[in-house]
Order: C-alpha cells, then structure tokens, then sequence
C-alpha cells in the first residue's frame, strides 16, 4: 500500500522561514512526525518584503524569487526527508501553500478580484522527484470565494466538539477565527484583523528584534485610549463576514498615519496599544458569535503569554487554551491542514470553504503537478 505521509509545507506573513511539516493521516485525523523551520536567505526576504509592499513591479524580480522560494521549499523537504531516512517514493505528496505576495478579494479601482502565490510548484517536484500539490486559494476565488481564510475546514474537521462551542483562533501574522457551533448551524470563520504582523514590525523598528517574546515589551507599556481608538475606527473591523486581509491594509503604510498625532507617544505604550488591538478585535468577534465555550490558540501567537492572559481577561465566559492540550500543535497546524488538502485534491474531493469564504460551491483545491 502507498505510503500516507505527506509533507506540508508554507511561508507566513513574517517571510523569515518556512514551516515544513512531516505528517501522515488516519480518516482524515493527522499524526504529525515531524516538524521542522527553514530559515529564509535575508537576501531572498527582502525581496519578498519588497514585493508584498507593492514597491516591486519588475516582473523579471517576480520571476526570480519565485524560483529562488520554490528551491527553498525543496531544500527543505529534502532535508525533512534526509532526517529520516526517507525517500522520495515514501511521500505521497509535498502540498506547498508557497508565500502570498498580493492579495485582493475586493475588487479595486475596477481591477480584479485575485491572490497571487509564488515558489513555483514545477521546481519543487521536479527537484523533489515528488508529485507537488499547489496553488490552494484560486479555485475558491474563481468559485466567487475570498480564497481565504482556508484552514477553518480544517479545524472543522479535527476540532469539533459535540459539548463544547469553540472558537480556534489562529494567530499568525494576521488573526483569524473559526466558530464551531455544537448546535445544528454550521460553522464558519473570518479574518479579524492584525495579530503579530504590526508587533513584528514595531519592535523590528524600535528594538531590532524579530518578535516580542512573550509579550514581555507590550506588558511594559501602557495603552493609549486615543490612539487604540484610532486604529479601531479602521472599517475592515466593521464588515460583514466572509472577510479576509492581509499586510495589503495592515501594514508600516497604515500604522505610519495612525501614529501621526502621536508622535511623542513612548515605543513601548504603541506595543501595548497594538496588542490591545488584537485583543479587542478577537474579543469582540468571538462574543459576537458565543457566549460561552473554548477558544483553542494555534500559531505564532500562541506562545505569547502576555496576549493569552489578555484574552483570557476579556473573555471571562471562556477558557482559553491553546491547541495543544486536545493533541493539535499550535505551531505546525497550519502546515498540517495544507497537507490534509492536498490530500483531498489527490482524492478529487472537493472541500467546502463556502462559510468562510463565501465561495459559491465546494471546490477541489490545488493544482497537481507531477515530476
């Protein structure tokens, strides 16, 4: 019998690594044997950097990086699988969700709806010798979908419970829930808003650190009502759902004229005042929805104590916990639920993004390419 491991694989909203993640499935529920973070050259960051803000449009630089990324991903599986002793027959599939550069679920200035994604799948399976399945969000899109959130038909299926409501929120670089009812209505999900991508990048600036481990300089300061005021009067906070963002709104750009009259303000009370607005925006979302329940913390954010004990205030009717304590880690979830879909795509079976996307069916999600 062909072998049932997959290795999923994707670049988050920091561009600094890759999560790599060995995993195999039974009826659908994961056993994750491996994982592992590739670091990103700072040379090949930096143009991802400067392509996600739009300040690159020469097609020959797109070009470039999406070669570059895509050996990278091939590395690392390779890696992955000299670690073990594996070849490439023993992988059923690499599922890489690749680095998002631009996306736009709202048509602009009468331009299209779209998500671009690089790290071109061809190069990682014919260097991998491995079938690749890619380019995840595009169907659902072309199905009138926002091609994002994703991972919420993930948690769907290994996160229900039939007692307990629960609300997963993943904290990556932007926010976003997943409302797993127990009654007879179906579950959904939607971006929030910022979690770590304003955090990053304010205590990169200030202090020259790659994240504030633990919340400790956002616990330093204090938060500045006018100014969380301010970035709550952003209208993505009020939209209906489906909604998705990205660093396209959230970004220095945004931040930069938020902070304009507050120029004195103390580095470290900005900190505050940006974990507030993950507070906030999580908090107010998830009590729109429940009343009581779970919520169940994955991603980056999850190791950040300061912002869980902040959640965990706001939420009193709630018990906070990450997804670690139901056998689920916080960390290579999100790699895990690419793998399960690429799993599905082999499978011709369609997923249903419609609650959190708005799509308009359920899609067969990727594009297979084979060595």
């Amino acid at each position: 019998m062909k072998s049932s491991k997959f290795i999923g694989m994707l670049s988050g909203t920091s561009m600094d690594a890759l999560d790599c993640v060995l995993v195999e499935f039974d009826k659908n529920q994961p056993k994750v044997l491996d994982f592992i973070c590739s670091a990103i050259t700072p040379s090949l960051k930096l143009k991802l950097q400067l392509l996600a803000a739009n300040a690159c449009s020469d097609l020959r630089e797109l070009g470039n990086a999406d070669i570059a990324l895509a050996k990278c991903f091939a590395q690392t599986a390779q890696q992955m699988m000299a670690k073990h002793g594996l070849s490439p027959a023993d992988i059923t599939a690499i599922a890489s969700h690749g680095q998002t550069v631009w996306h736009q679920p709202l048509s602009q200035q009468g331009g299209e709806r779209f998500t671009l994604q690089i790290g071109d799948p061809n190069t990682i399976a014919q260097l991998t010798g491995i079938v690749t399945v890619a380019d995840f969000r595009r169907m659902d899109m072309a199905a009138g979908g926002q091609g994002a959130p994703l991972v919420p038909a993930f948690h769907r299926t290994v996160l229900s419970s039939p007692t307990i409501p629960r609300a997963v929120l993943n904290l990556g670089g932007i926010a976003n829930i997943t409302i797993l009812p127990i009654d007879s209505s179906a579950p959904f999900g939607y971006d929030t808003g910022p979690a770590s991508i304003l955090l990053d990048w304010w205590i990169r600036k200030n202090l020259d650190r790659a994240f504030d481990d633990d919340g400790q300089w956002a616990a330093s300061g204090n938060i500045h009502g006018l100014l969380l005021d301010s970035l709550l009067e952003e209208p993505y906070f009020r939209m209906p759902y489906p909604k998705s963002t990205g660093r396209e709104l959230f970004n220095p750009t945004w931040l930069g004229s938020k902070l304009l009259p507050f120029a004195s303000l103390d580095a470290a009370d900005v900190q505050a005042t940006l974990m507030e607005l993950t507070t906030q925006s999580v908090c107010c979302a998830i009590k729109r929805h429940l009343v009581s329940g779970e919520v169940l913390v994955c991603g980056g954010g999850a190791h950040n104590g300061a912002l869980l004990r902040s959640l965990q205030k706001q939420l009193p009717a709630f018990v906070v916990r990450t997804t670690a304590d139901y056998g689920v880690d916080p960390d290579s979830l999100e790699a895990v639920a690419f793998a399960w879909f690429a799993s599905q795509t082999l499978a011709g079976q369609p997923i249903d993004f419609t609650p959190f996307t708005g799509a308009s069916n359920a899609v067969v999600a990727g594009g297979i390419y084979r060595p």
